[in-house]
């Protein structure tokens, strides 16, 4: 049954995005990040699905008035450099071979995220864009947050198999890099009970991150709470609510989660150990090899020559220490420099969308994206995250709300009426069906 009814969606959805490029761009979004297929059990399991999406995105693409140059912005420069320079890394890679397989599966993602910023410009695209982002991510915290309030906090929780976010630590992540995002979701709502049920949900995926048992989550959700308590503006109230949610999700957990916890910060265990072996093993790869040892170094024979312990093989478990053993101390620079510039746009947005009423919402994105930064940046300290495609989306995002922004886009974009509703939320496919206006696309 789950088969049958996915593939009702995505063959009519690819259908569509052959002439109307947006709705493959969000589809491809939706299959990427949630992965529902991995979610079946017969057919459409291991079906293409993502292949099929995305081909009929650029072929809709090439033939769509509906599109604008990716390059809108500081980031998008430094993702392209960054793809070059993985481009130079794998040809001078250990095993060039068995890197180029994944160099291939992360340009489809990059591409893809140029591709999808080429056709989210108008205020209402952005918006889906952001919903079809959170939404892909929050199906596992809310079924994850029910799981562990049914299981006492016993069970752990995880992902699909065969993702990004199949591990316990990785979802914890990537929910924390999406809770920001759901508040600002938030704001865009105007019933009553659409707010307190996106309070509801943005809670249960607190409890699934908790459910996660996951140390690298722990210390990310802990940063991301200062941020936000520390942008507040009552911070004596809001660091009261904090603290009192806070001692009665924690009271929930078992002694076993408390366990583990204690162990942050210490070697006592095999894993914190492994870690610490694989971060010296990438930046011996870095200190002795200018472009690092490209994707595929995590084998008996790199580790033999490289690290302190050649006899625990794992992956680096860090998005900067990854990149260094892969592509060299310059990858590692130039992917900084990616989220740097990604930051400086929300922090952009956050100072100039306050300025017009039409762009207050630019200024609630870029503040919660700030925060879903700097969740990125310590979780991801401790995973394998560094080519997953939530930040990169989000790094989208941004460029093109600045751009939004900069361009005064709101002036010229006509009134659309909803092509539905969907439990009181408005459901947009796509705000223009022909050419844009030129001015909308004019630098400020």
């Amino acid at each position: 049954m789950r088969d049958l009814l996915l593939l009702l969606i995505v063959v009519p959805g690819g259908l569509l995005a052959l002439r109307h490029p947006f709705v493959g761009a969000m589809m491809w979004t939706w299959i990427s990040i949630m992965n529902p297929h991995r979610l079946t059990w017969s057919f459409m399991h291991d079906a293409p699905v993502a292949m099929f999406i995305g081909v009929c995105t650029l072929i809709g693409l090439l033939s769509s008035k509906e599109k604008r140059s990716p390059f809108i912005g500081a980031p998008v420069y430094w993702l392209v450099v960054l793809v070059g320079w993985m481009f130079v890394t794998t040809i001078f890679a250990f095993d060039t071979a068995a890197s180029m397989k994944q160099l291939v599966k992360v340009l489809k993602i990059d591409l893809m995220v140029l591709v999808t910023l080429m056709l989210v410009r108008t205020k209402r695209e952005m918006i889906v864009f952001a919903w079809i982002l959170a939404l892909s991510v929050a199906f596992y915290g809310i079924k994850g947050g029910i799981y562990t309030l049914l299981q006492g906090g016993e069970g752990r929780v995880y992902g699909p198999e065969g993702t990004y976010i199949e591990d316990n630590n990785s979802l914890a992540v990537a929910l924390i890099v999406t809770v920001p995002l759901l508040r600002f979701l938030q704001t865009t709502l105007e019933k009553t009970w659409q707010k307190y049920a996106m309070t509801g949900a943005i809670l249960i995926c607190g409890v699934a991150i908790l459910g996660s048992h996951s140390r690298g989550g722990f210390l990310a959700i802990s940063a991301m709470l200062a941020v936000l308590w520390w942008r507040g503006k009552n911070k004596l109230a809001t660091g009261l609510i904090m603290l009192t949610v806070g001692a009665a999700a924690l009271s929930f957990m078992p002694p076993e989660w408390w366990t583990r916890m204690e162990t942050i910060g210490t070697h006592e265990d095999r894993s914190a150990m492994g870690r610490i072996n694989a971060w010296t093993m990438a930046f011996n790869i870095a200190k002795d090899n200018f472009f690092g040892g490209g994707y595929s170094i995590y084998n008996p024979w790199v580790y033999s020559v490289y690290a302190p312990d050649p006899t625990y093989i794992v992956s680096a478990h860090s998005i900067y220490f990854h990149m260094l053993g892969e592509h060299g101390f310059g990858g590692l620079l130039i992917y900084l420099c990616l989220w740097l510039t990604t930051w400086t746009t929300a922090g952009w947005l956050r100072k100039h969308g306050r300025k017009q009423t039409e762009t207050e919402w630019c200024a609630q994105f870029g503040s919660m994206l700030q925060v879903s930064l700097v969740g990125f940046a310590v979780g991801g300290a401790f995973l394998s995250l560094s080519y997953f495609d939530l930040p990169y989306n989000l790094m989208a995002l941004a460029v093109a709300a600045r751009f939004w922004v900069q361009s005064r886009a709101w002036e010229t974009e006509p009134a659309f009426e909803p092509h539905g509703r969907i439990f009181g939320v408005p459901l947009f496919v796509g705000d223009r069906l022909g050419p844009p206006r030129r001015s909308t696309f004019q630098q400020a």
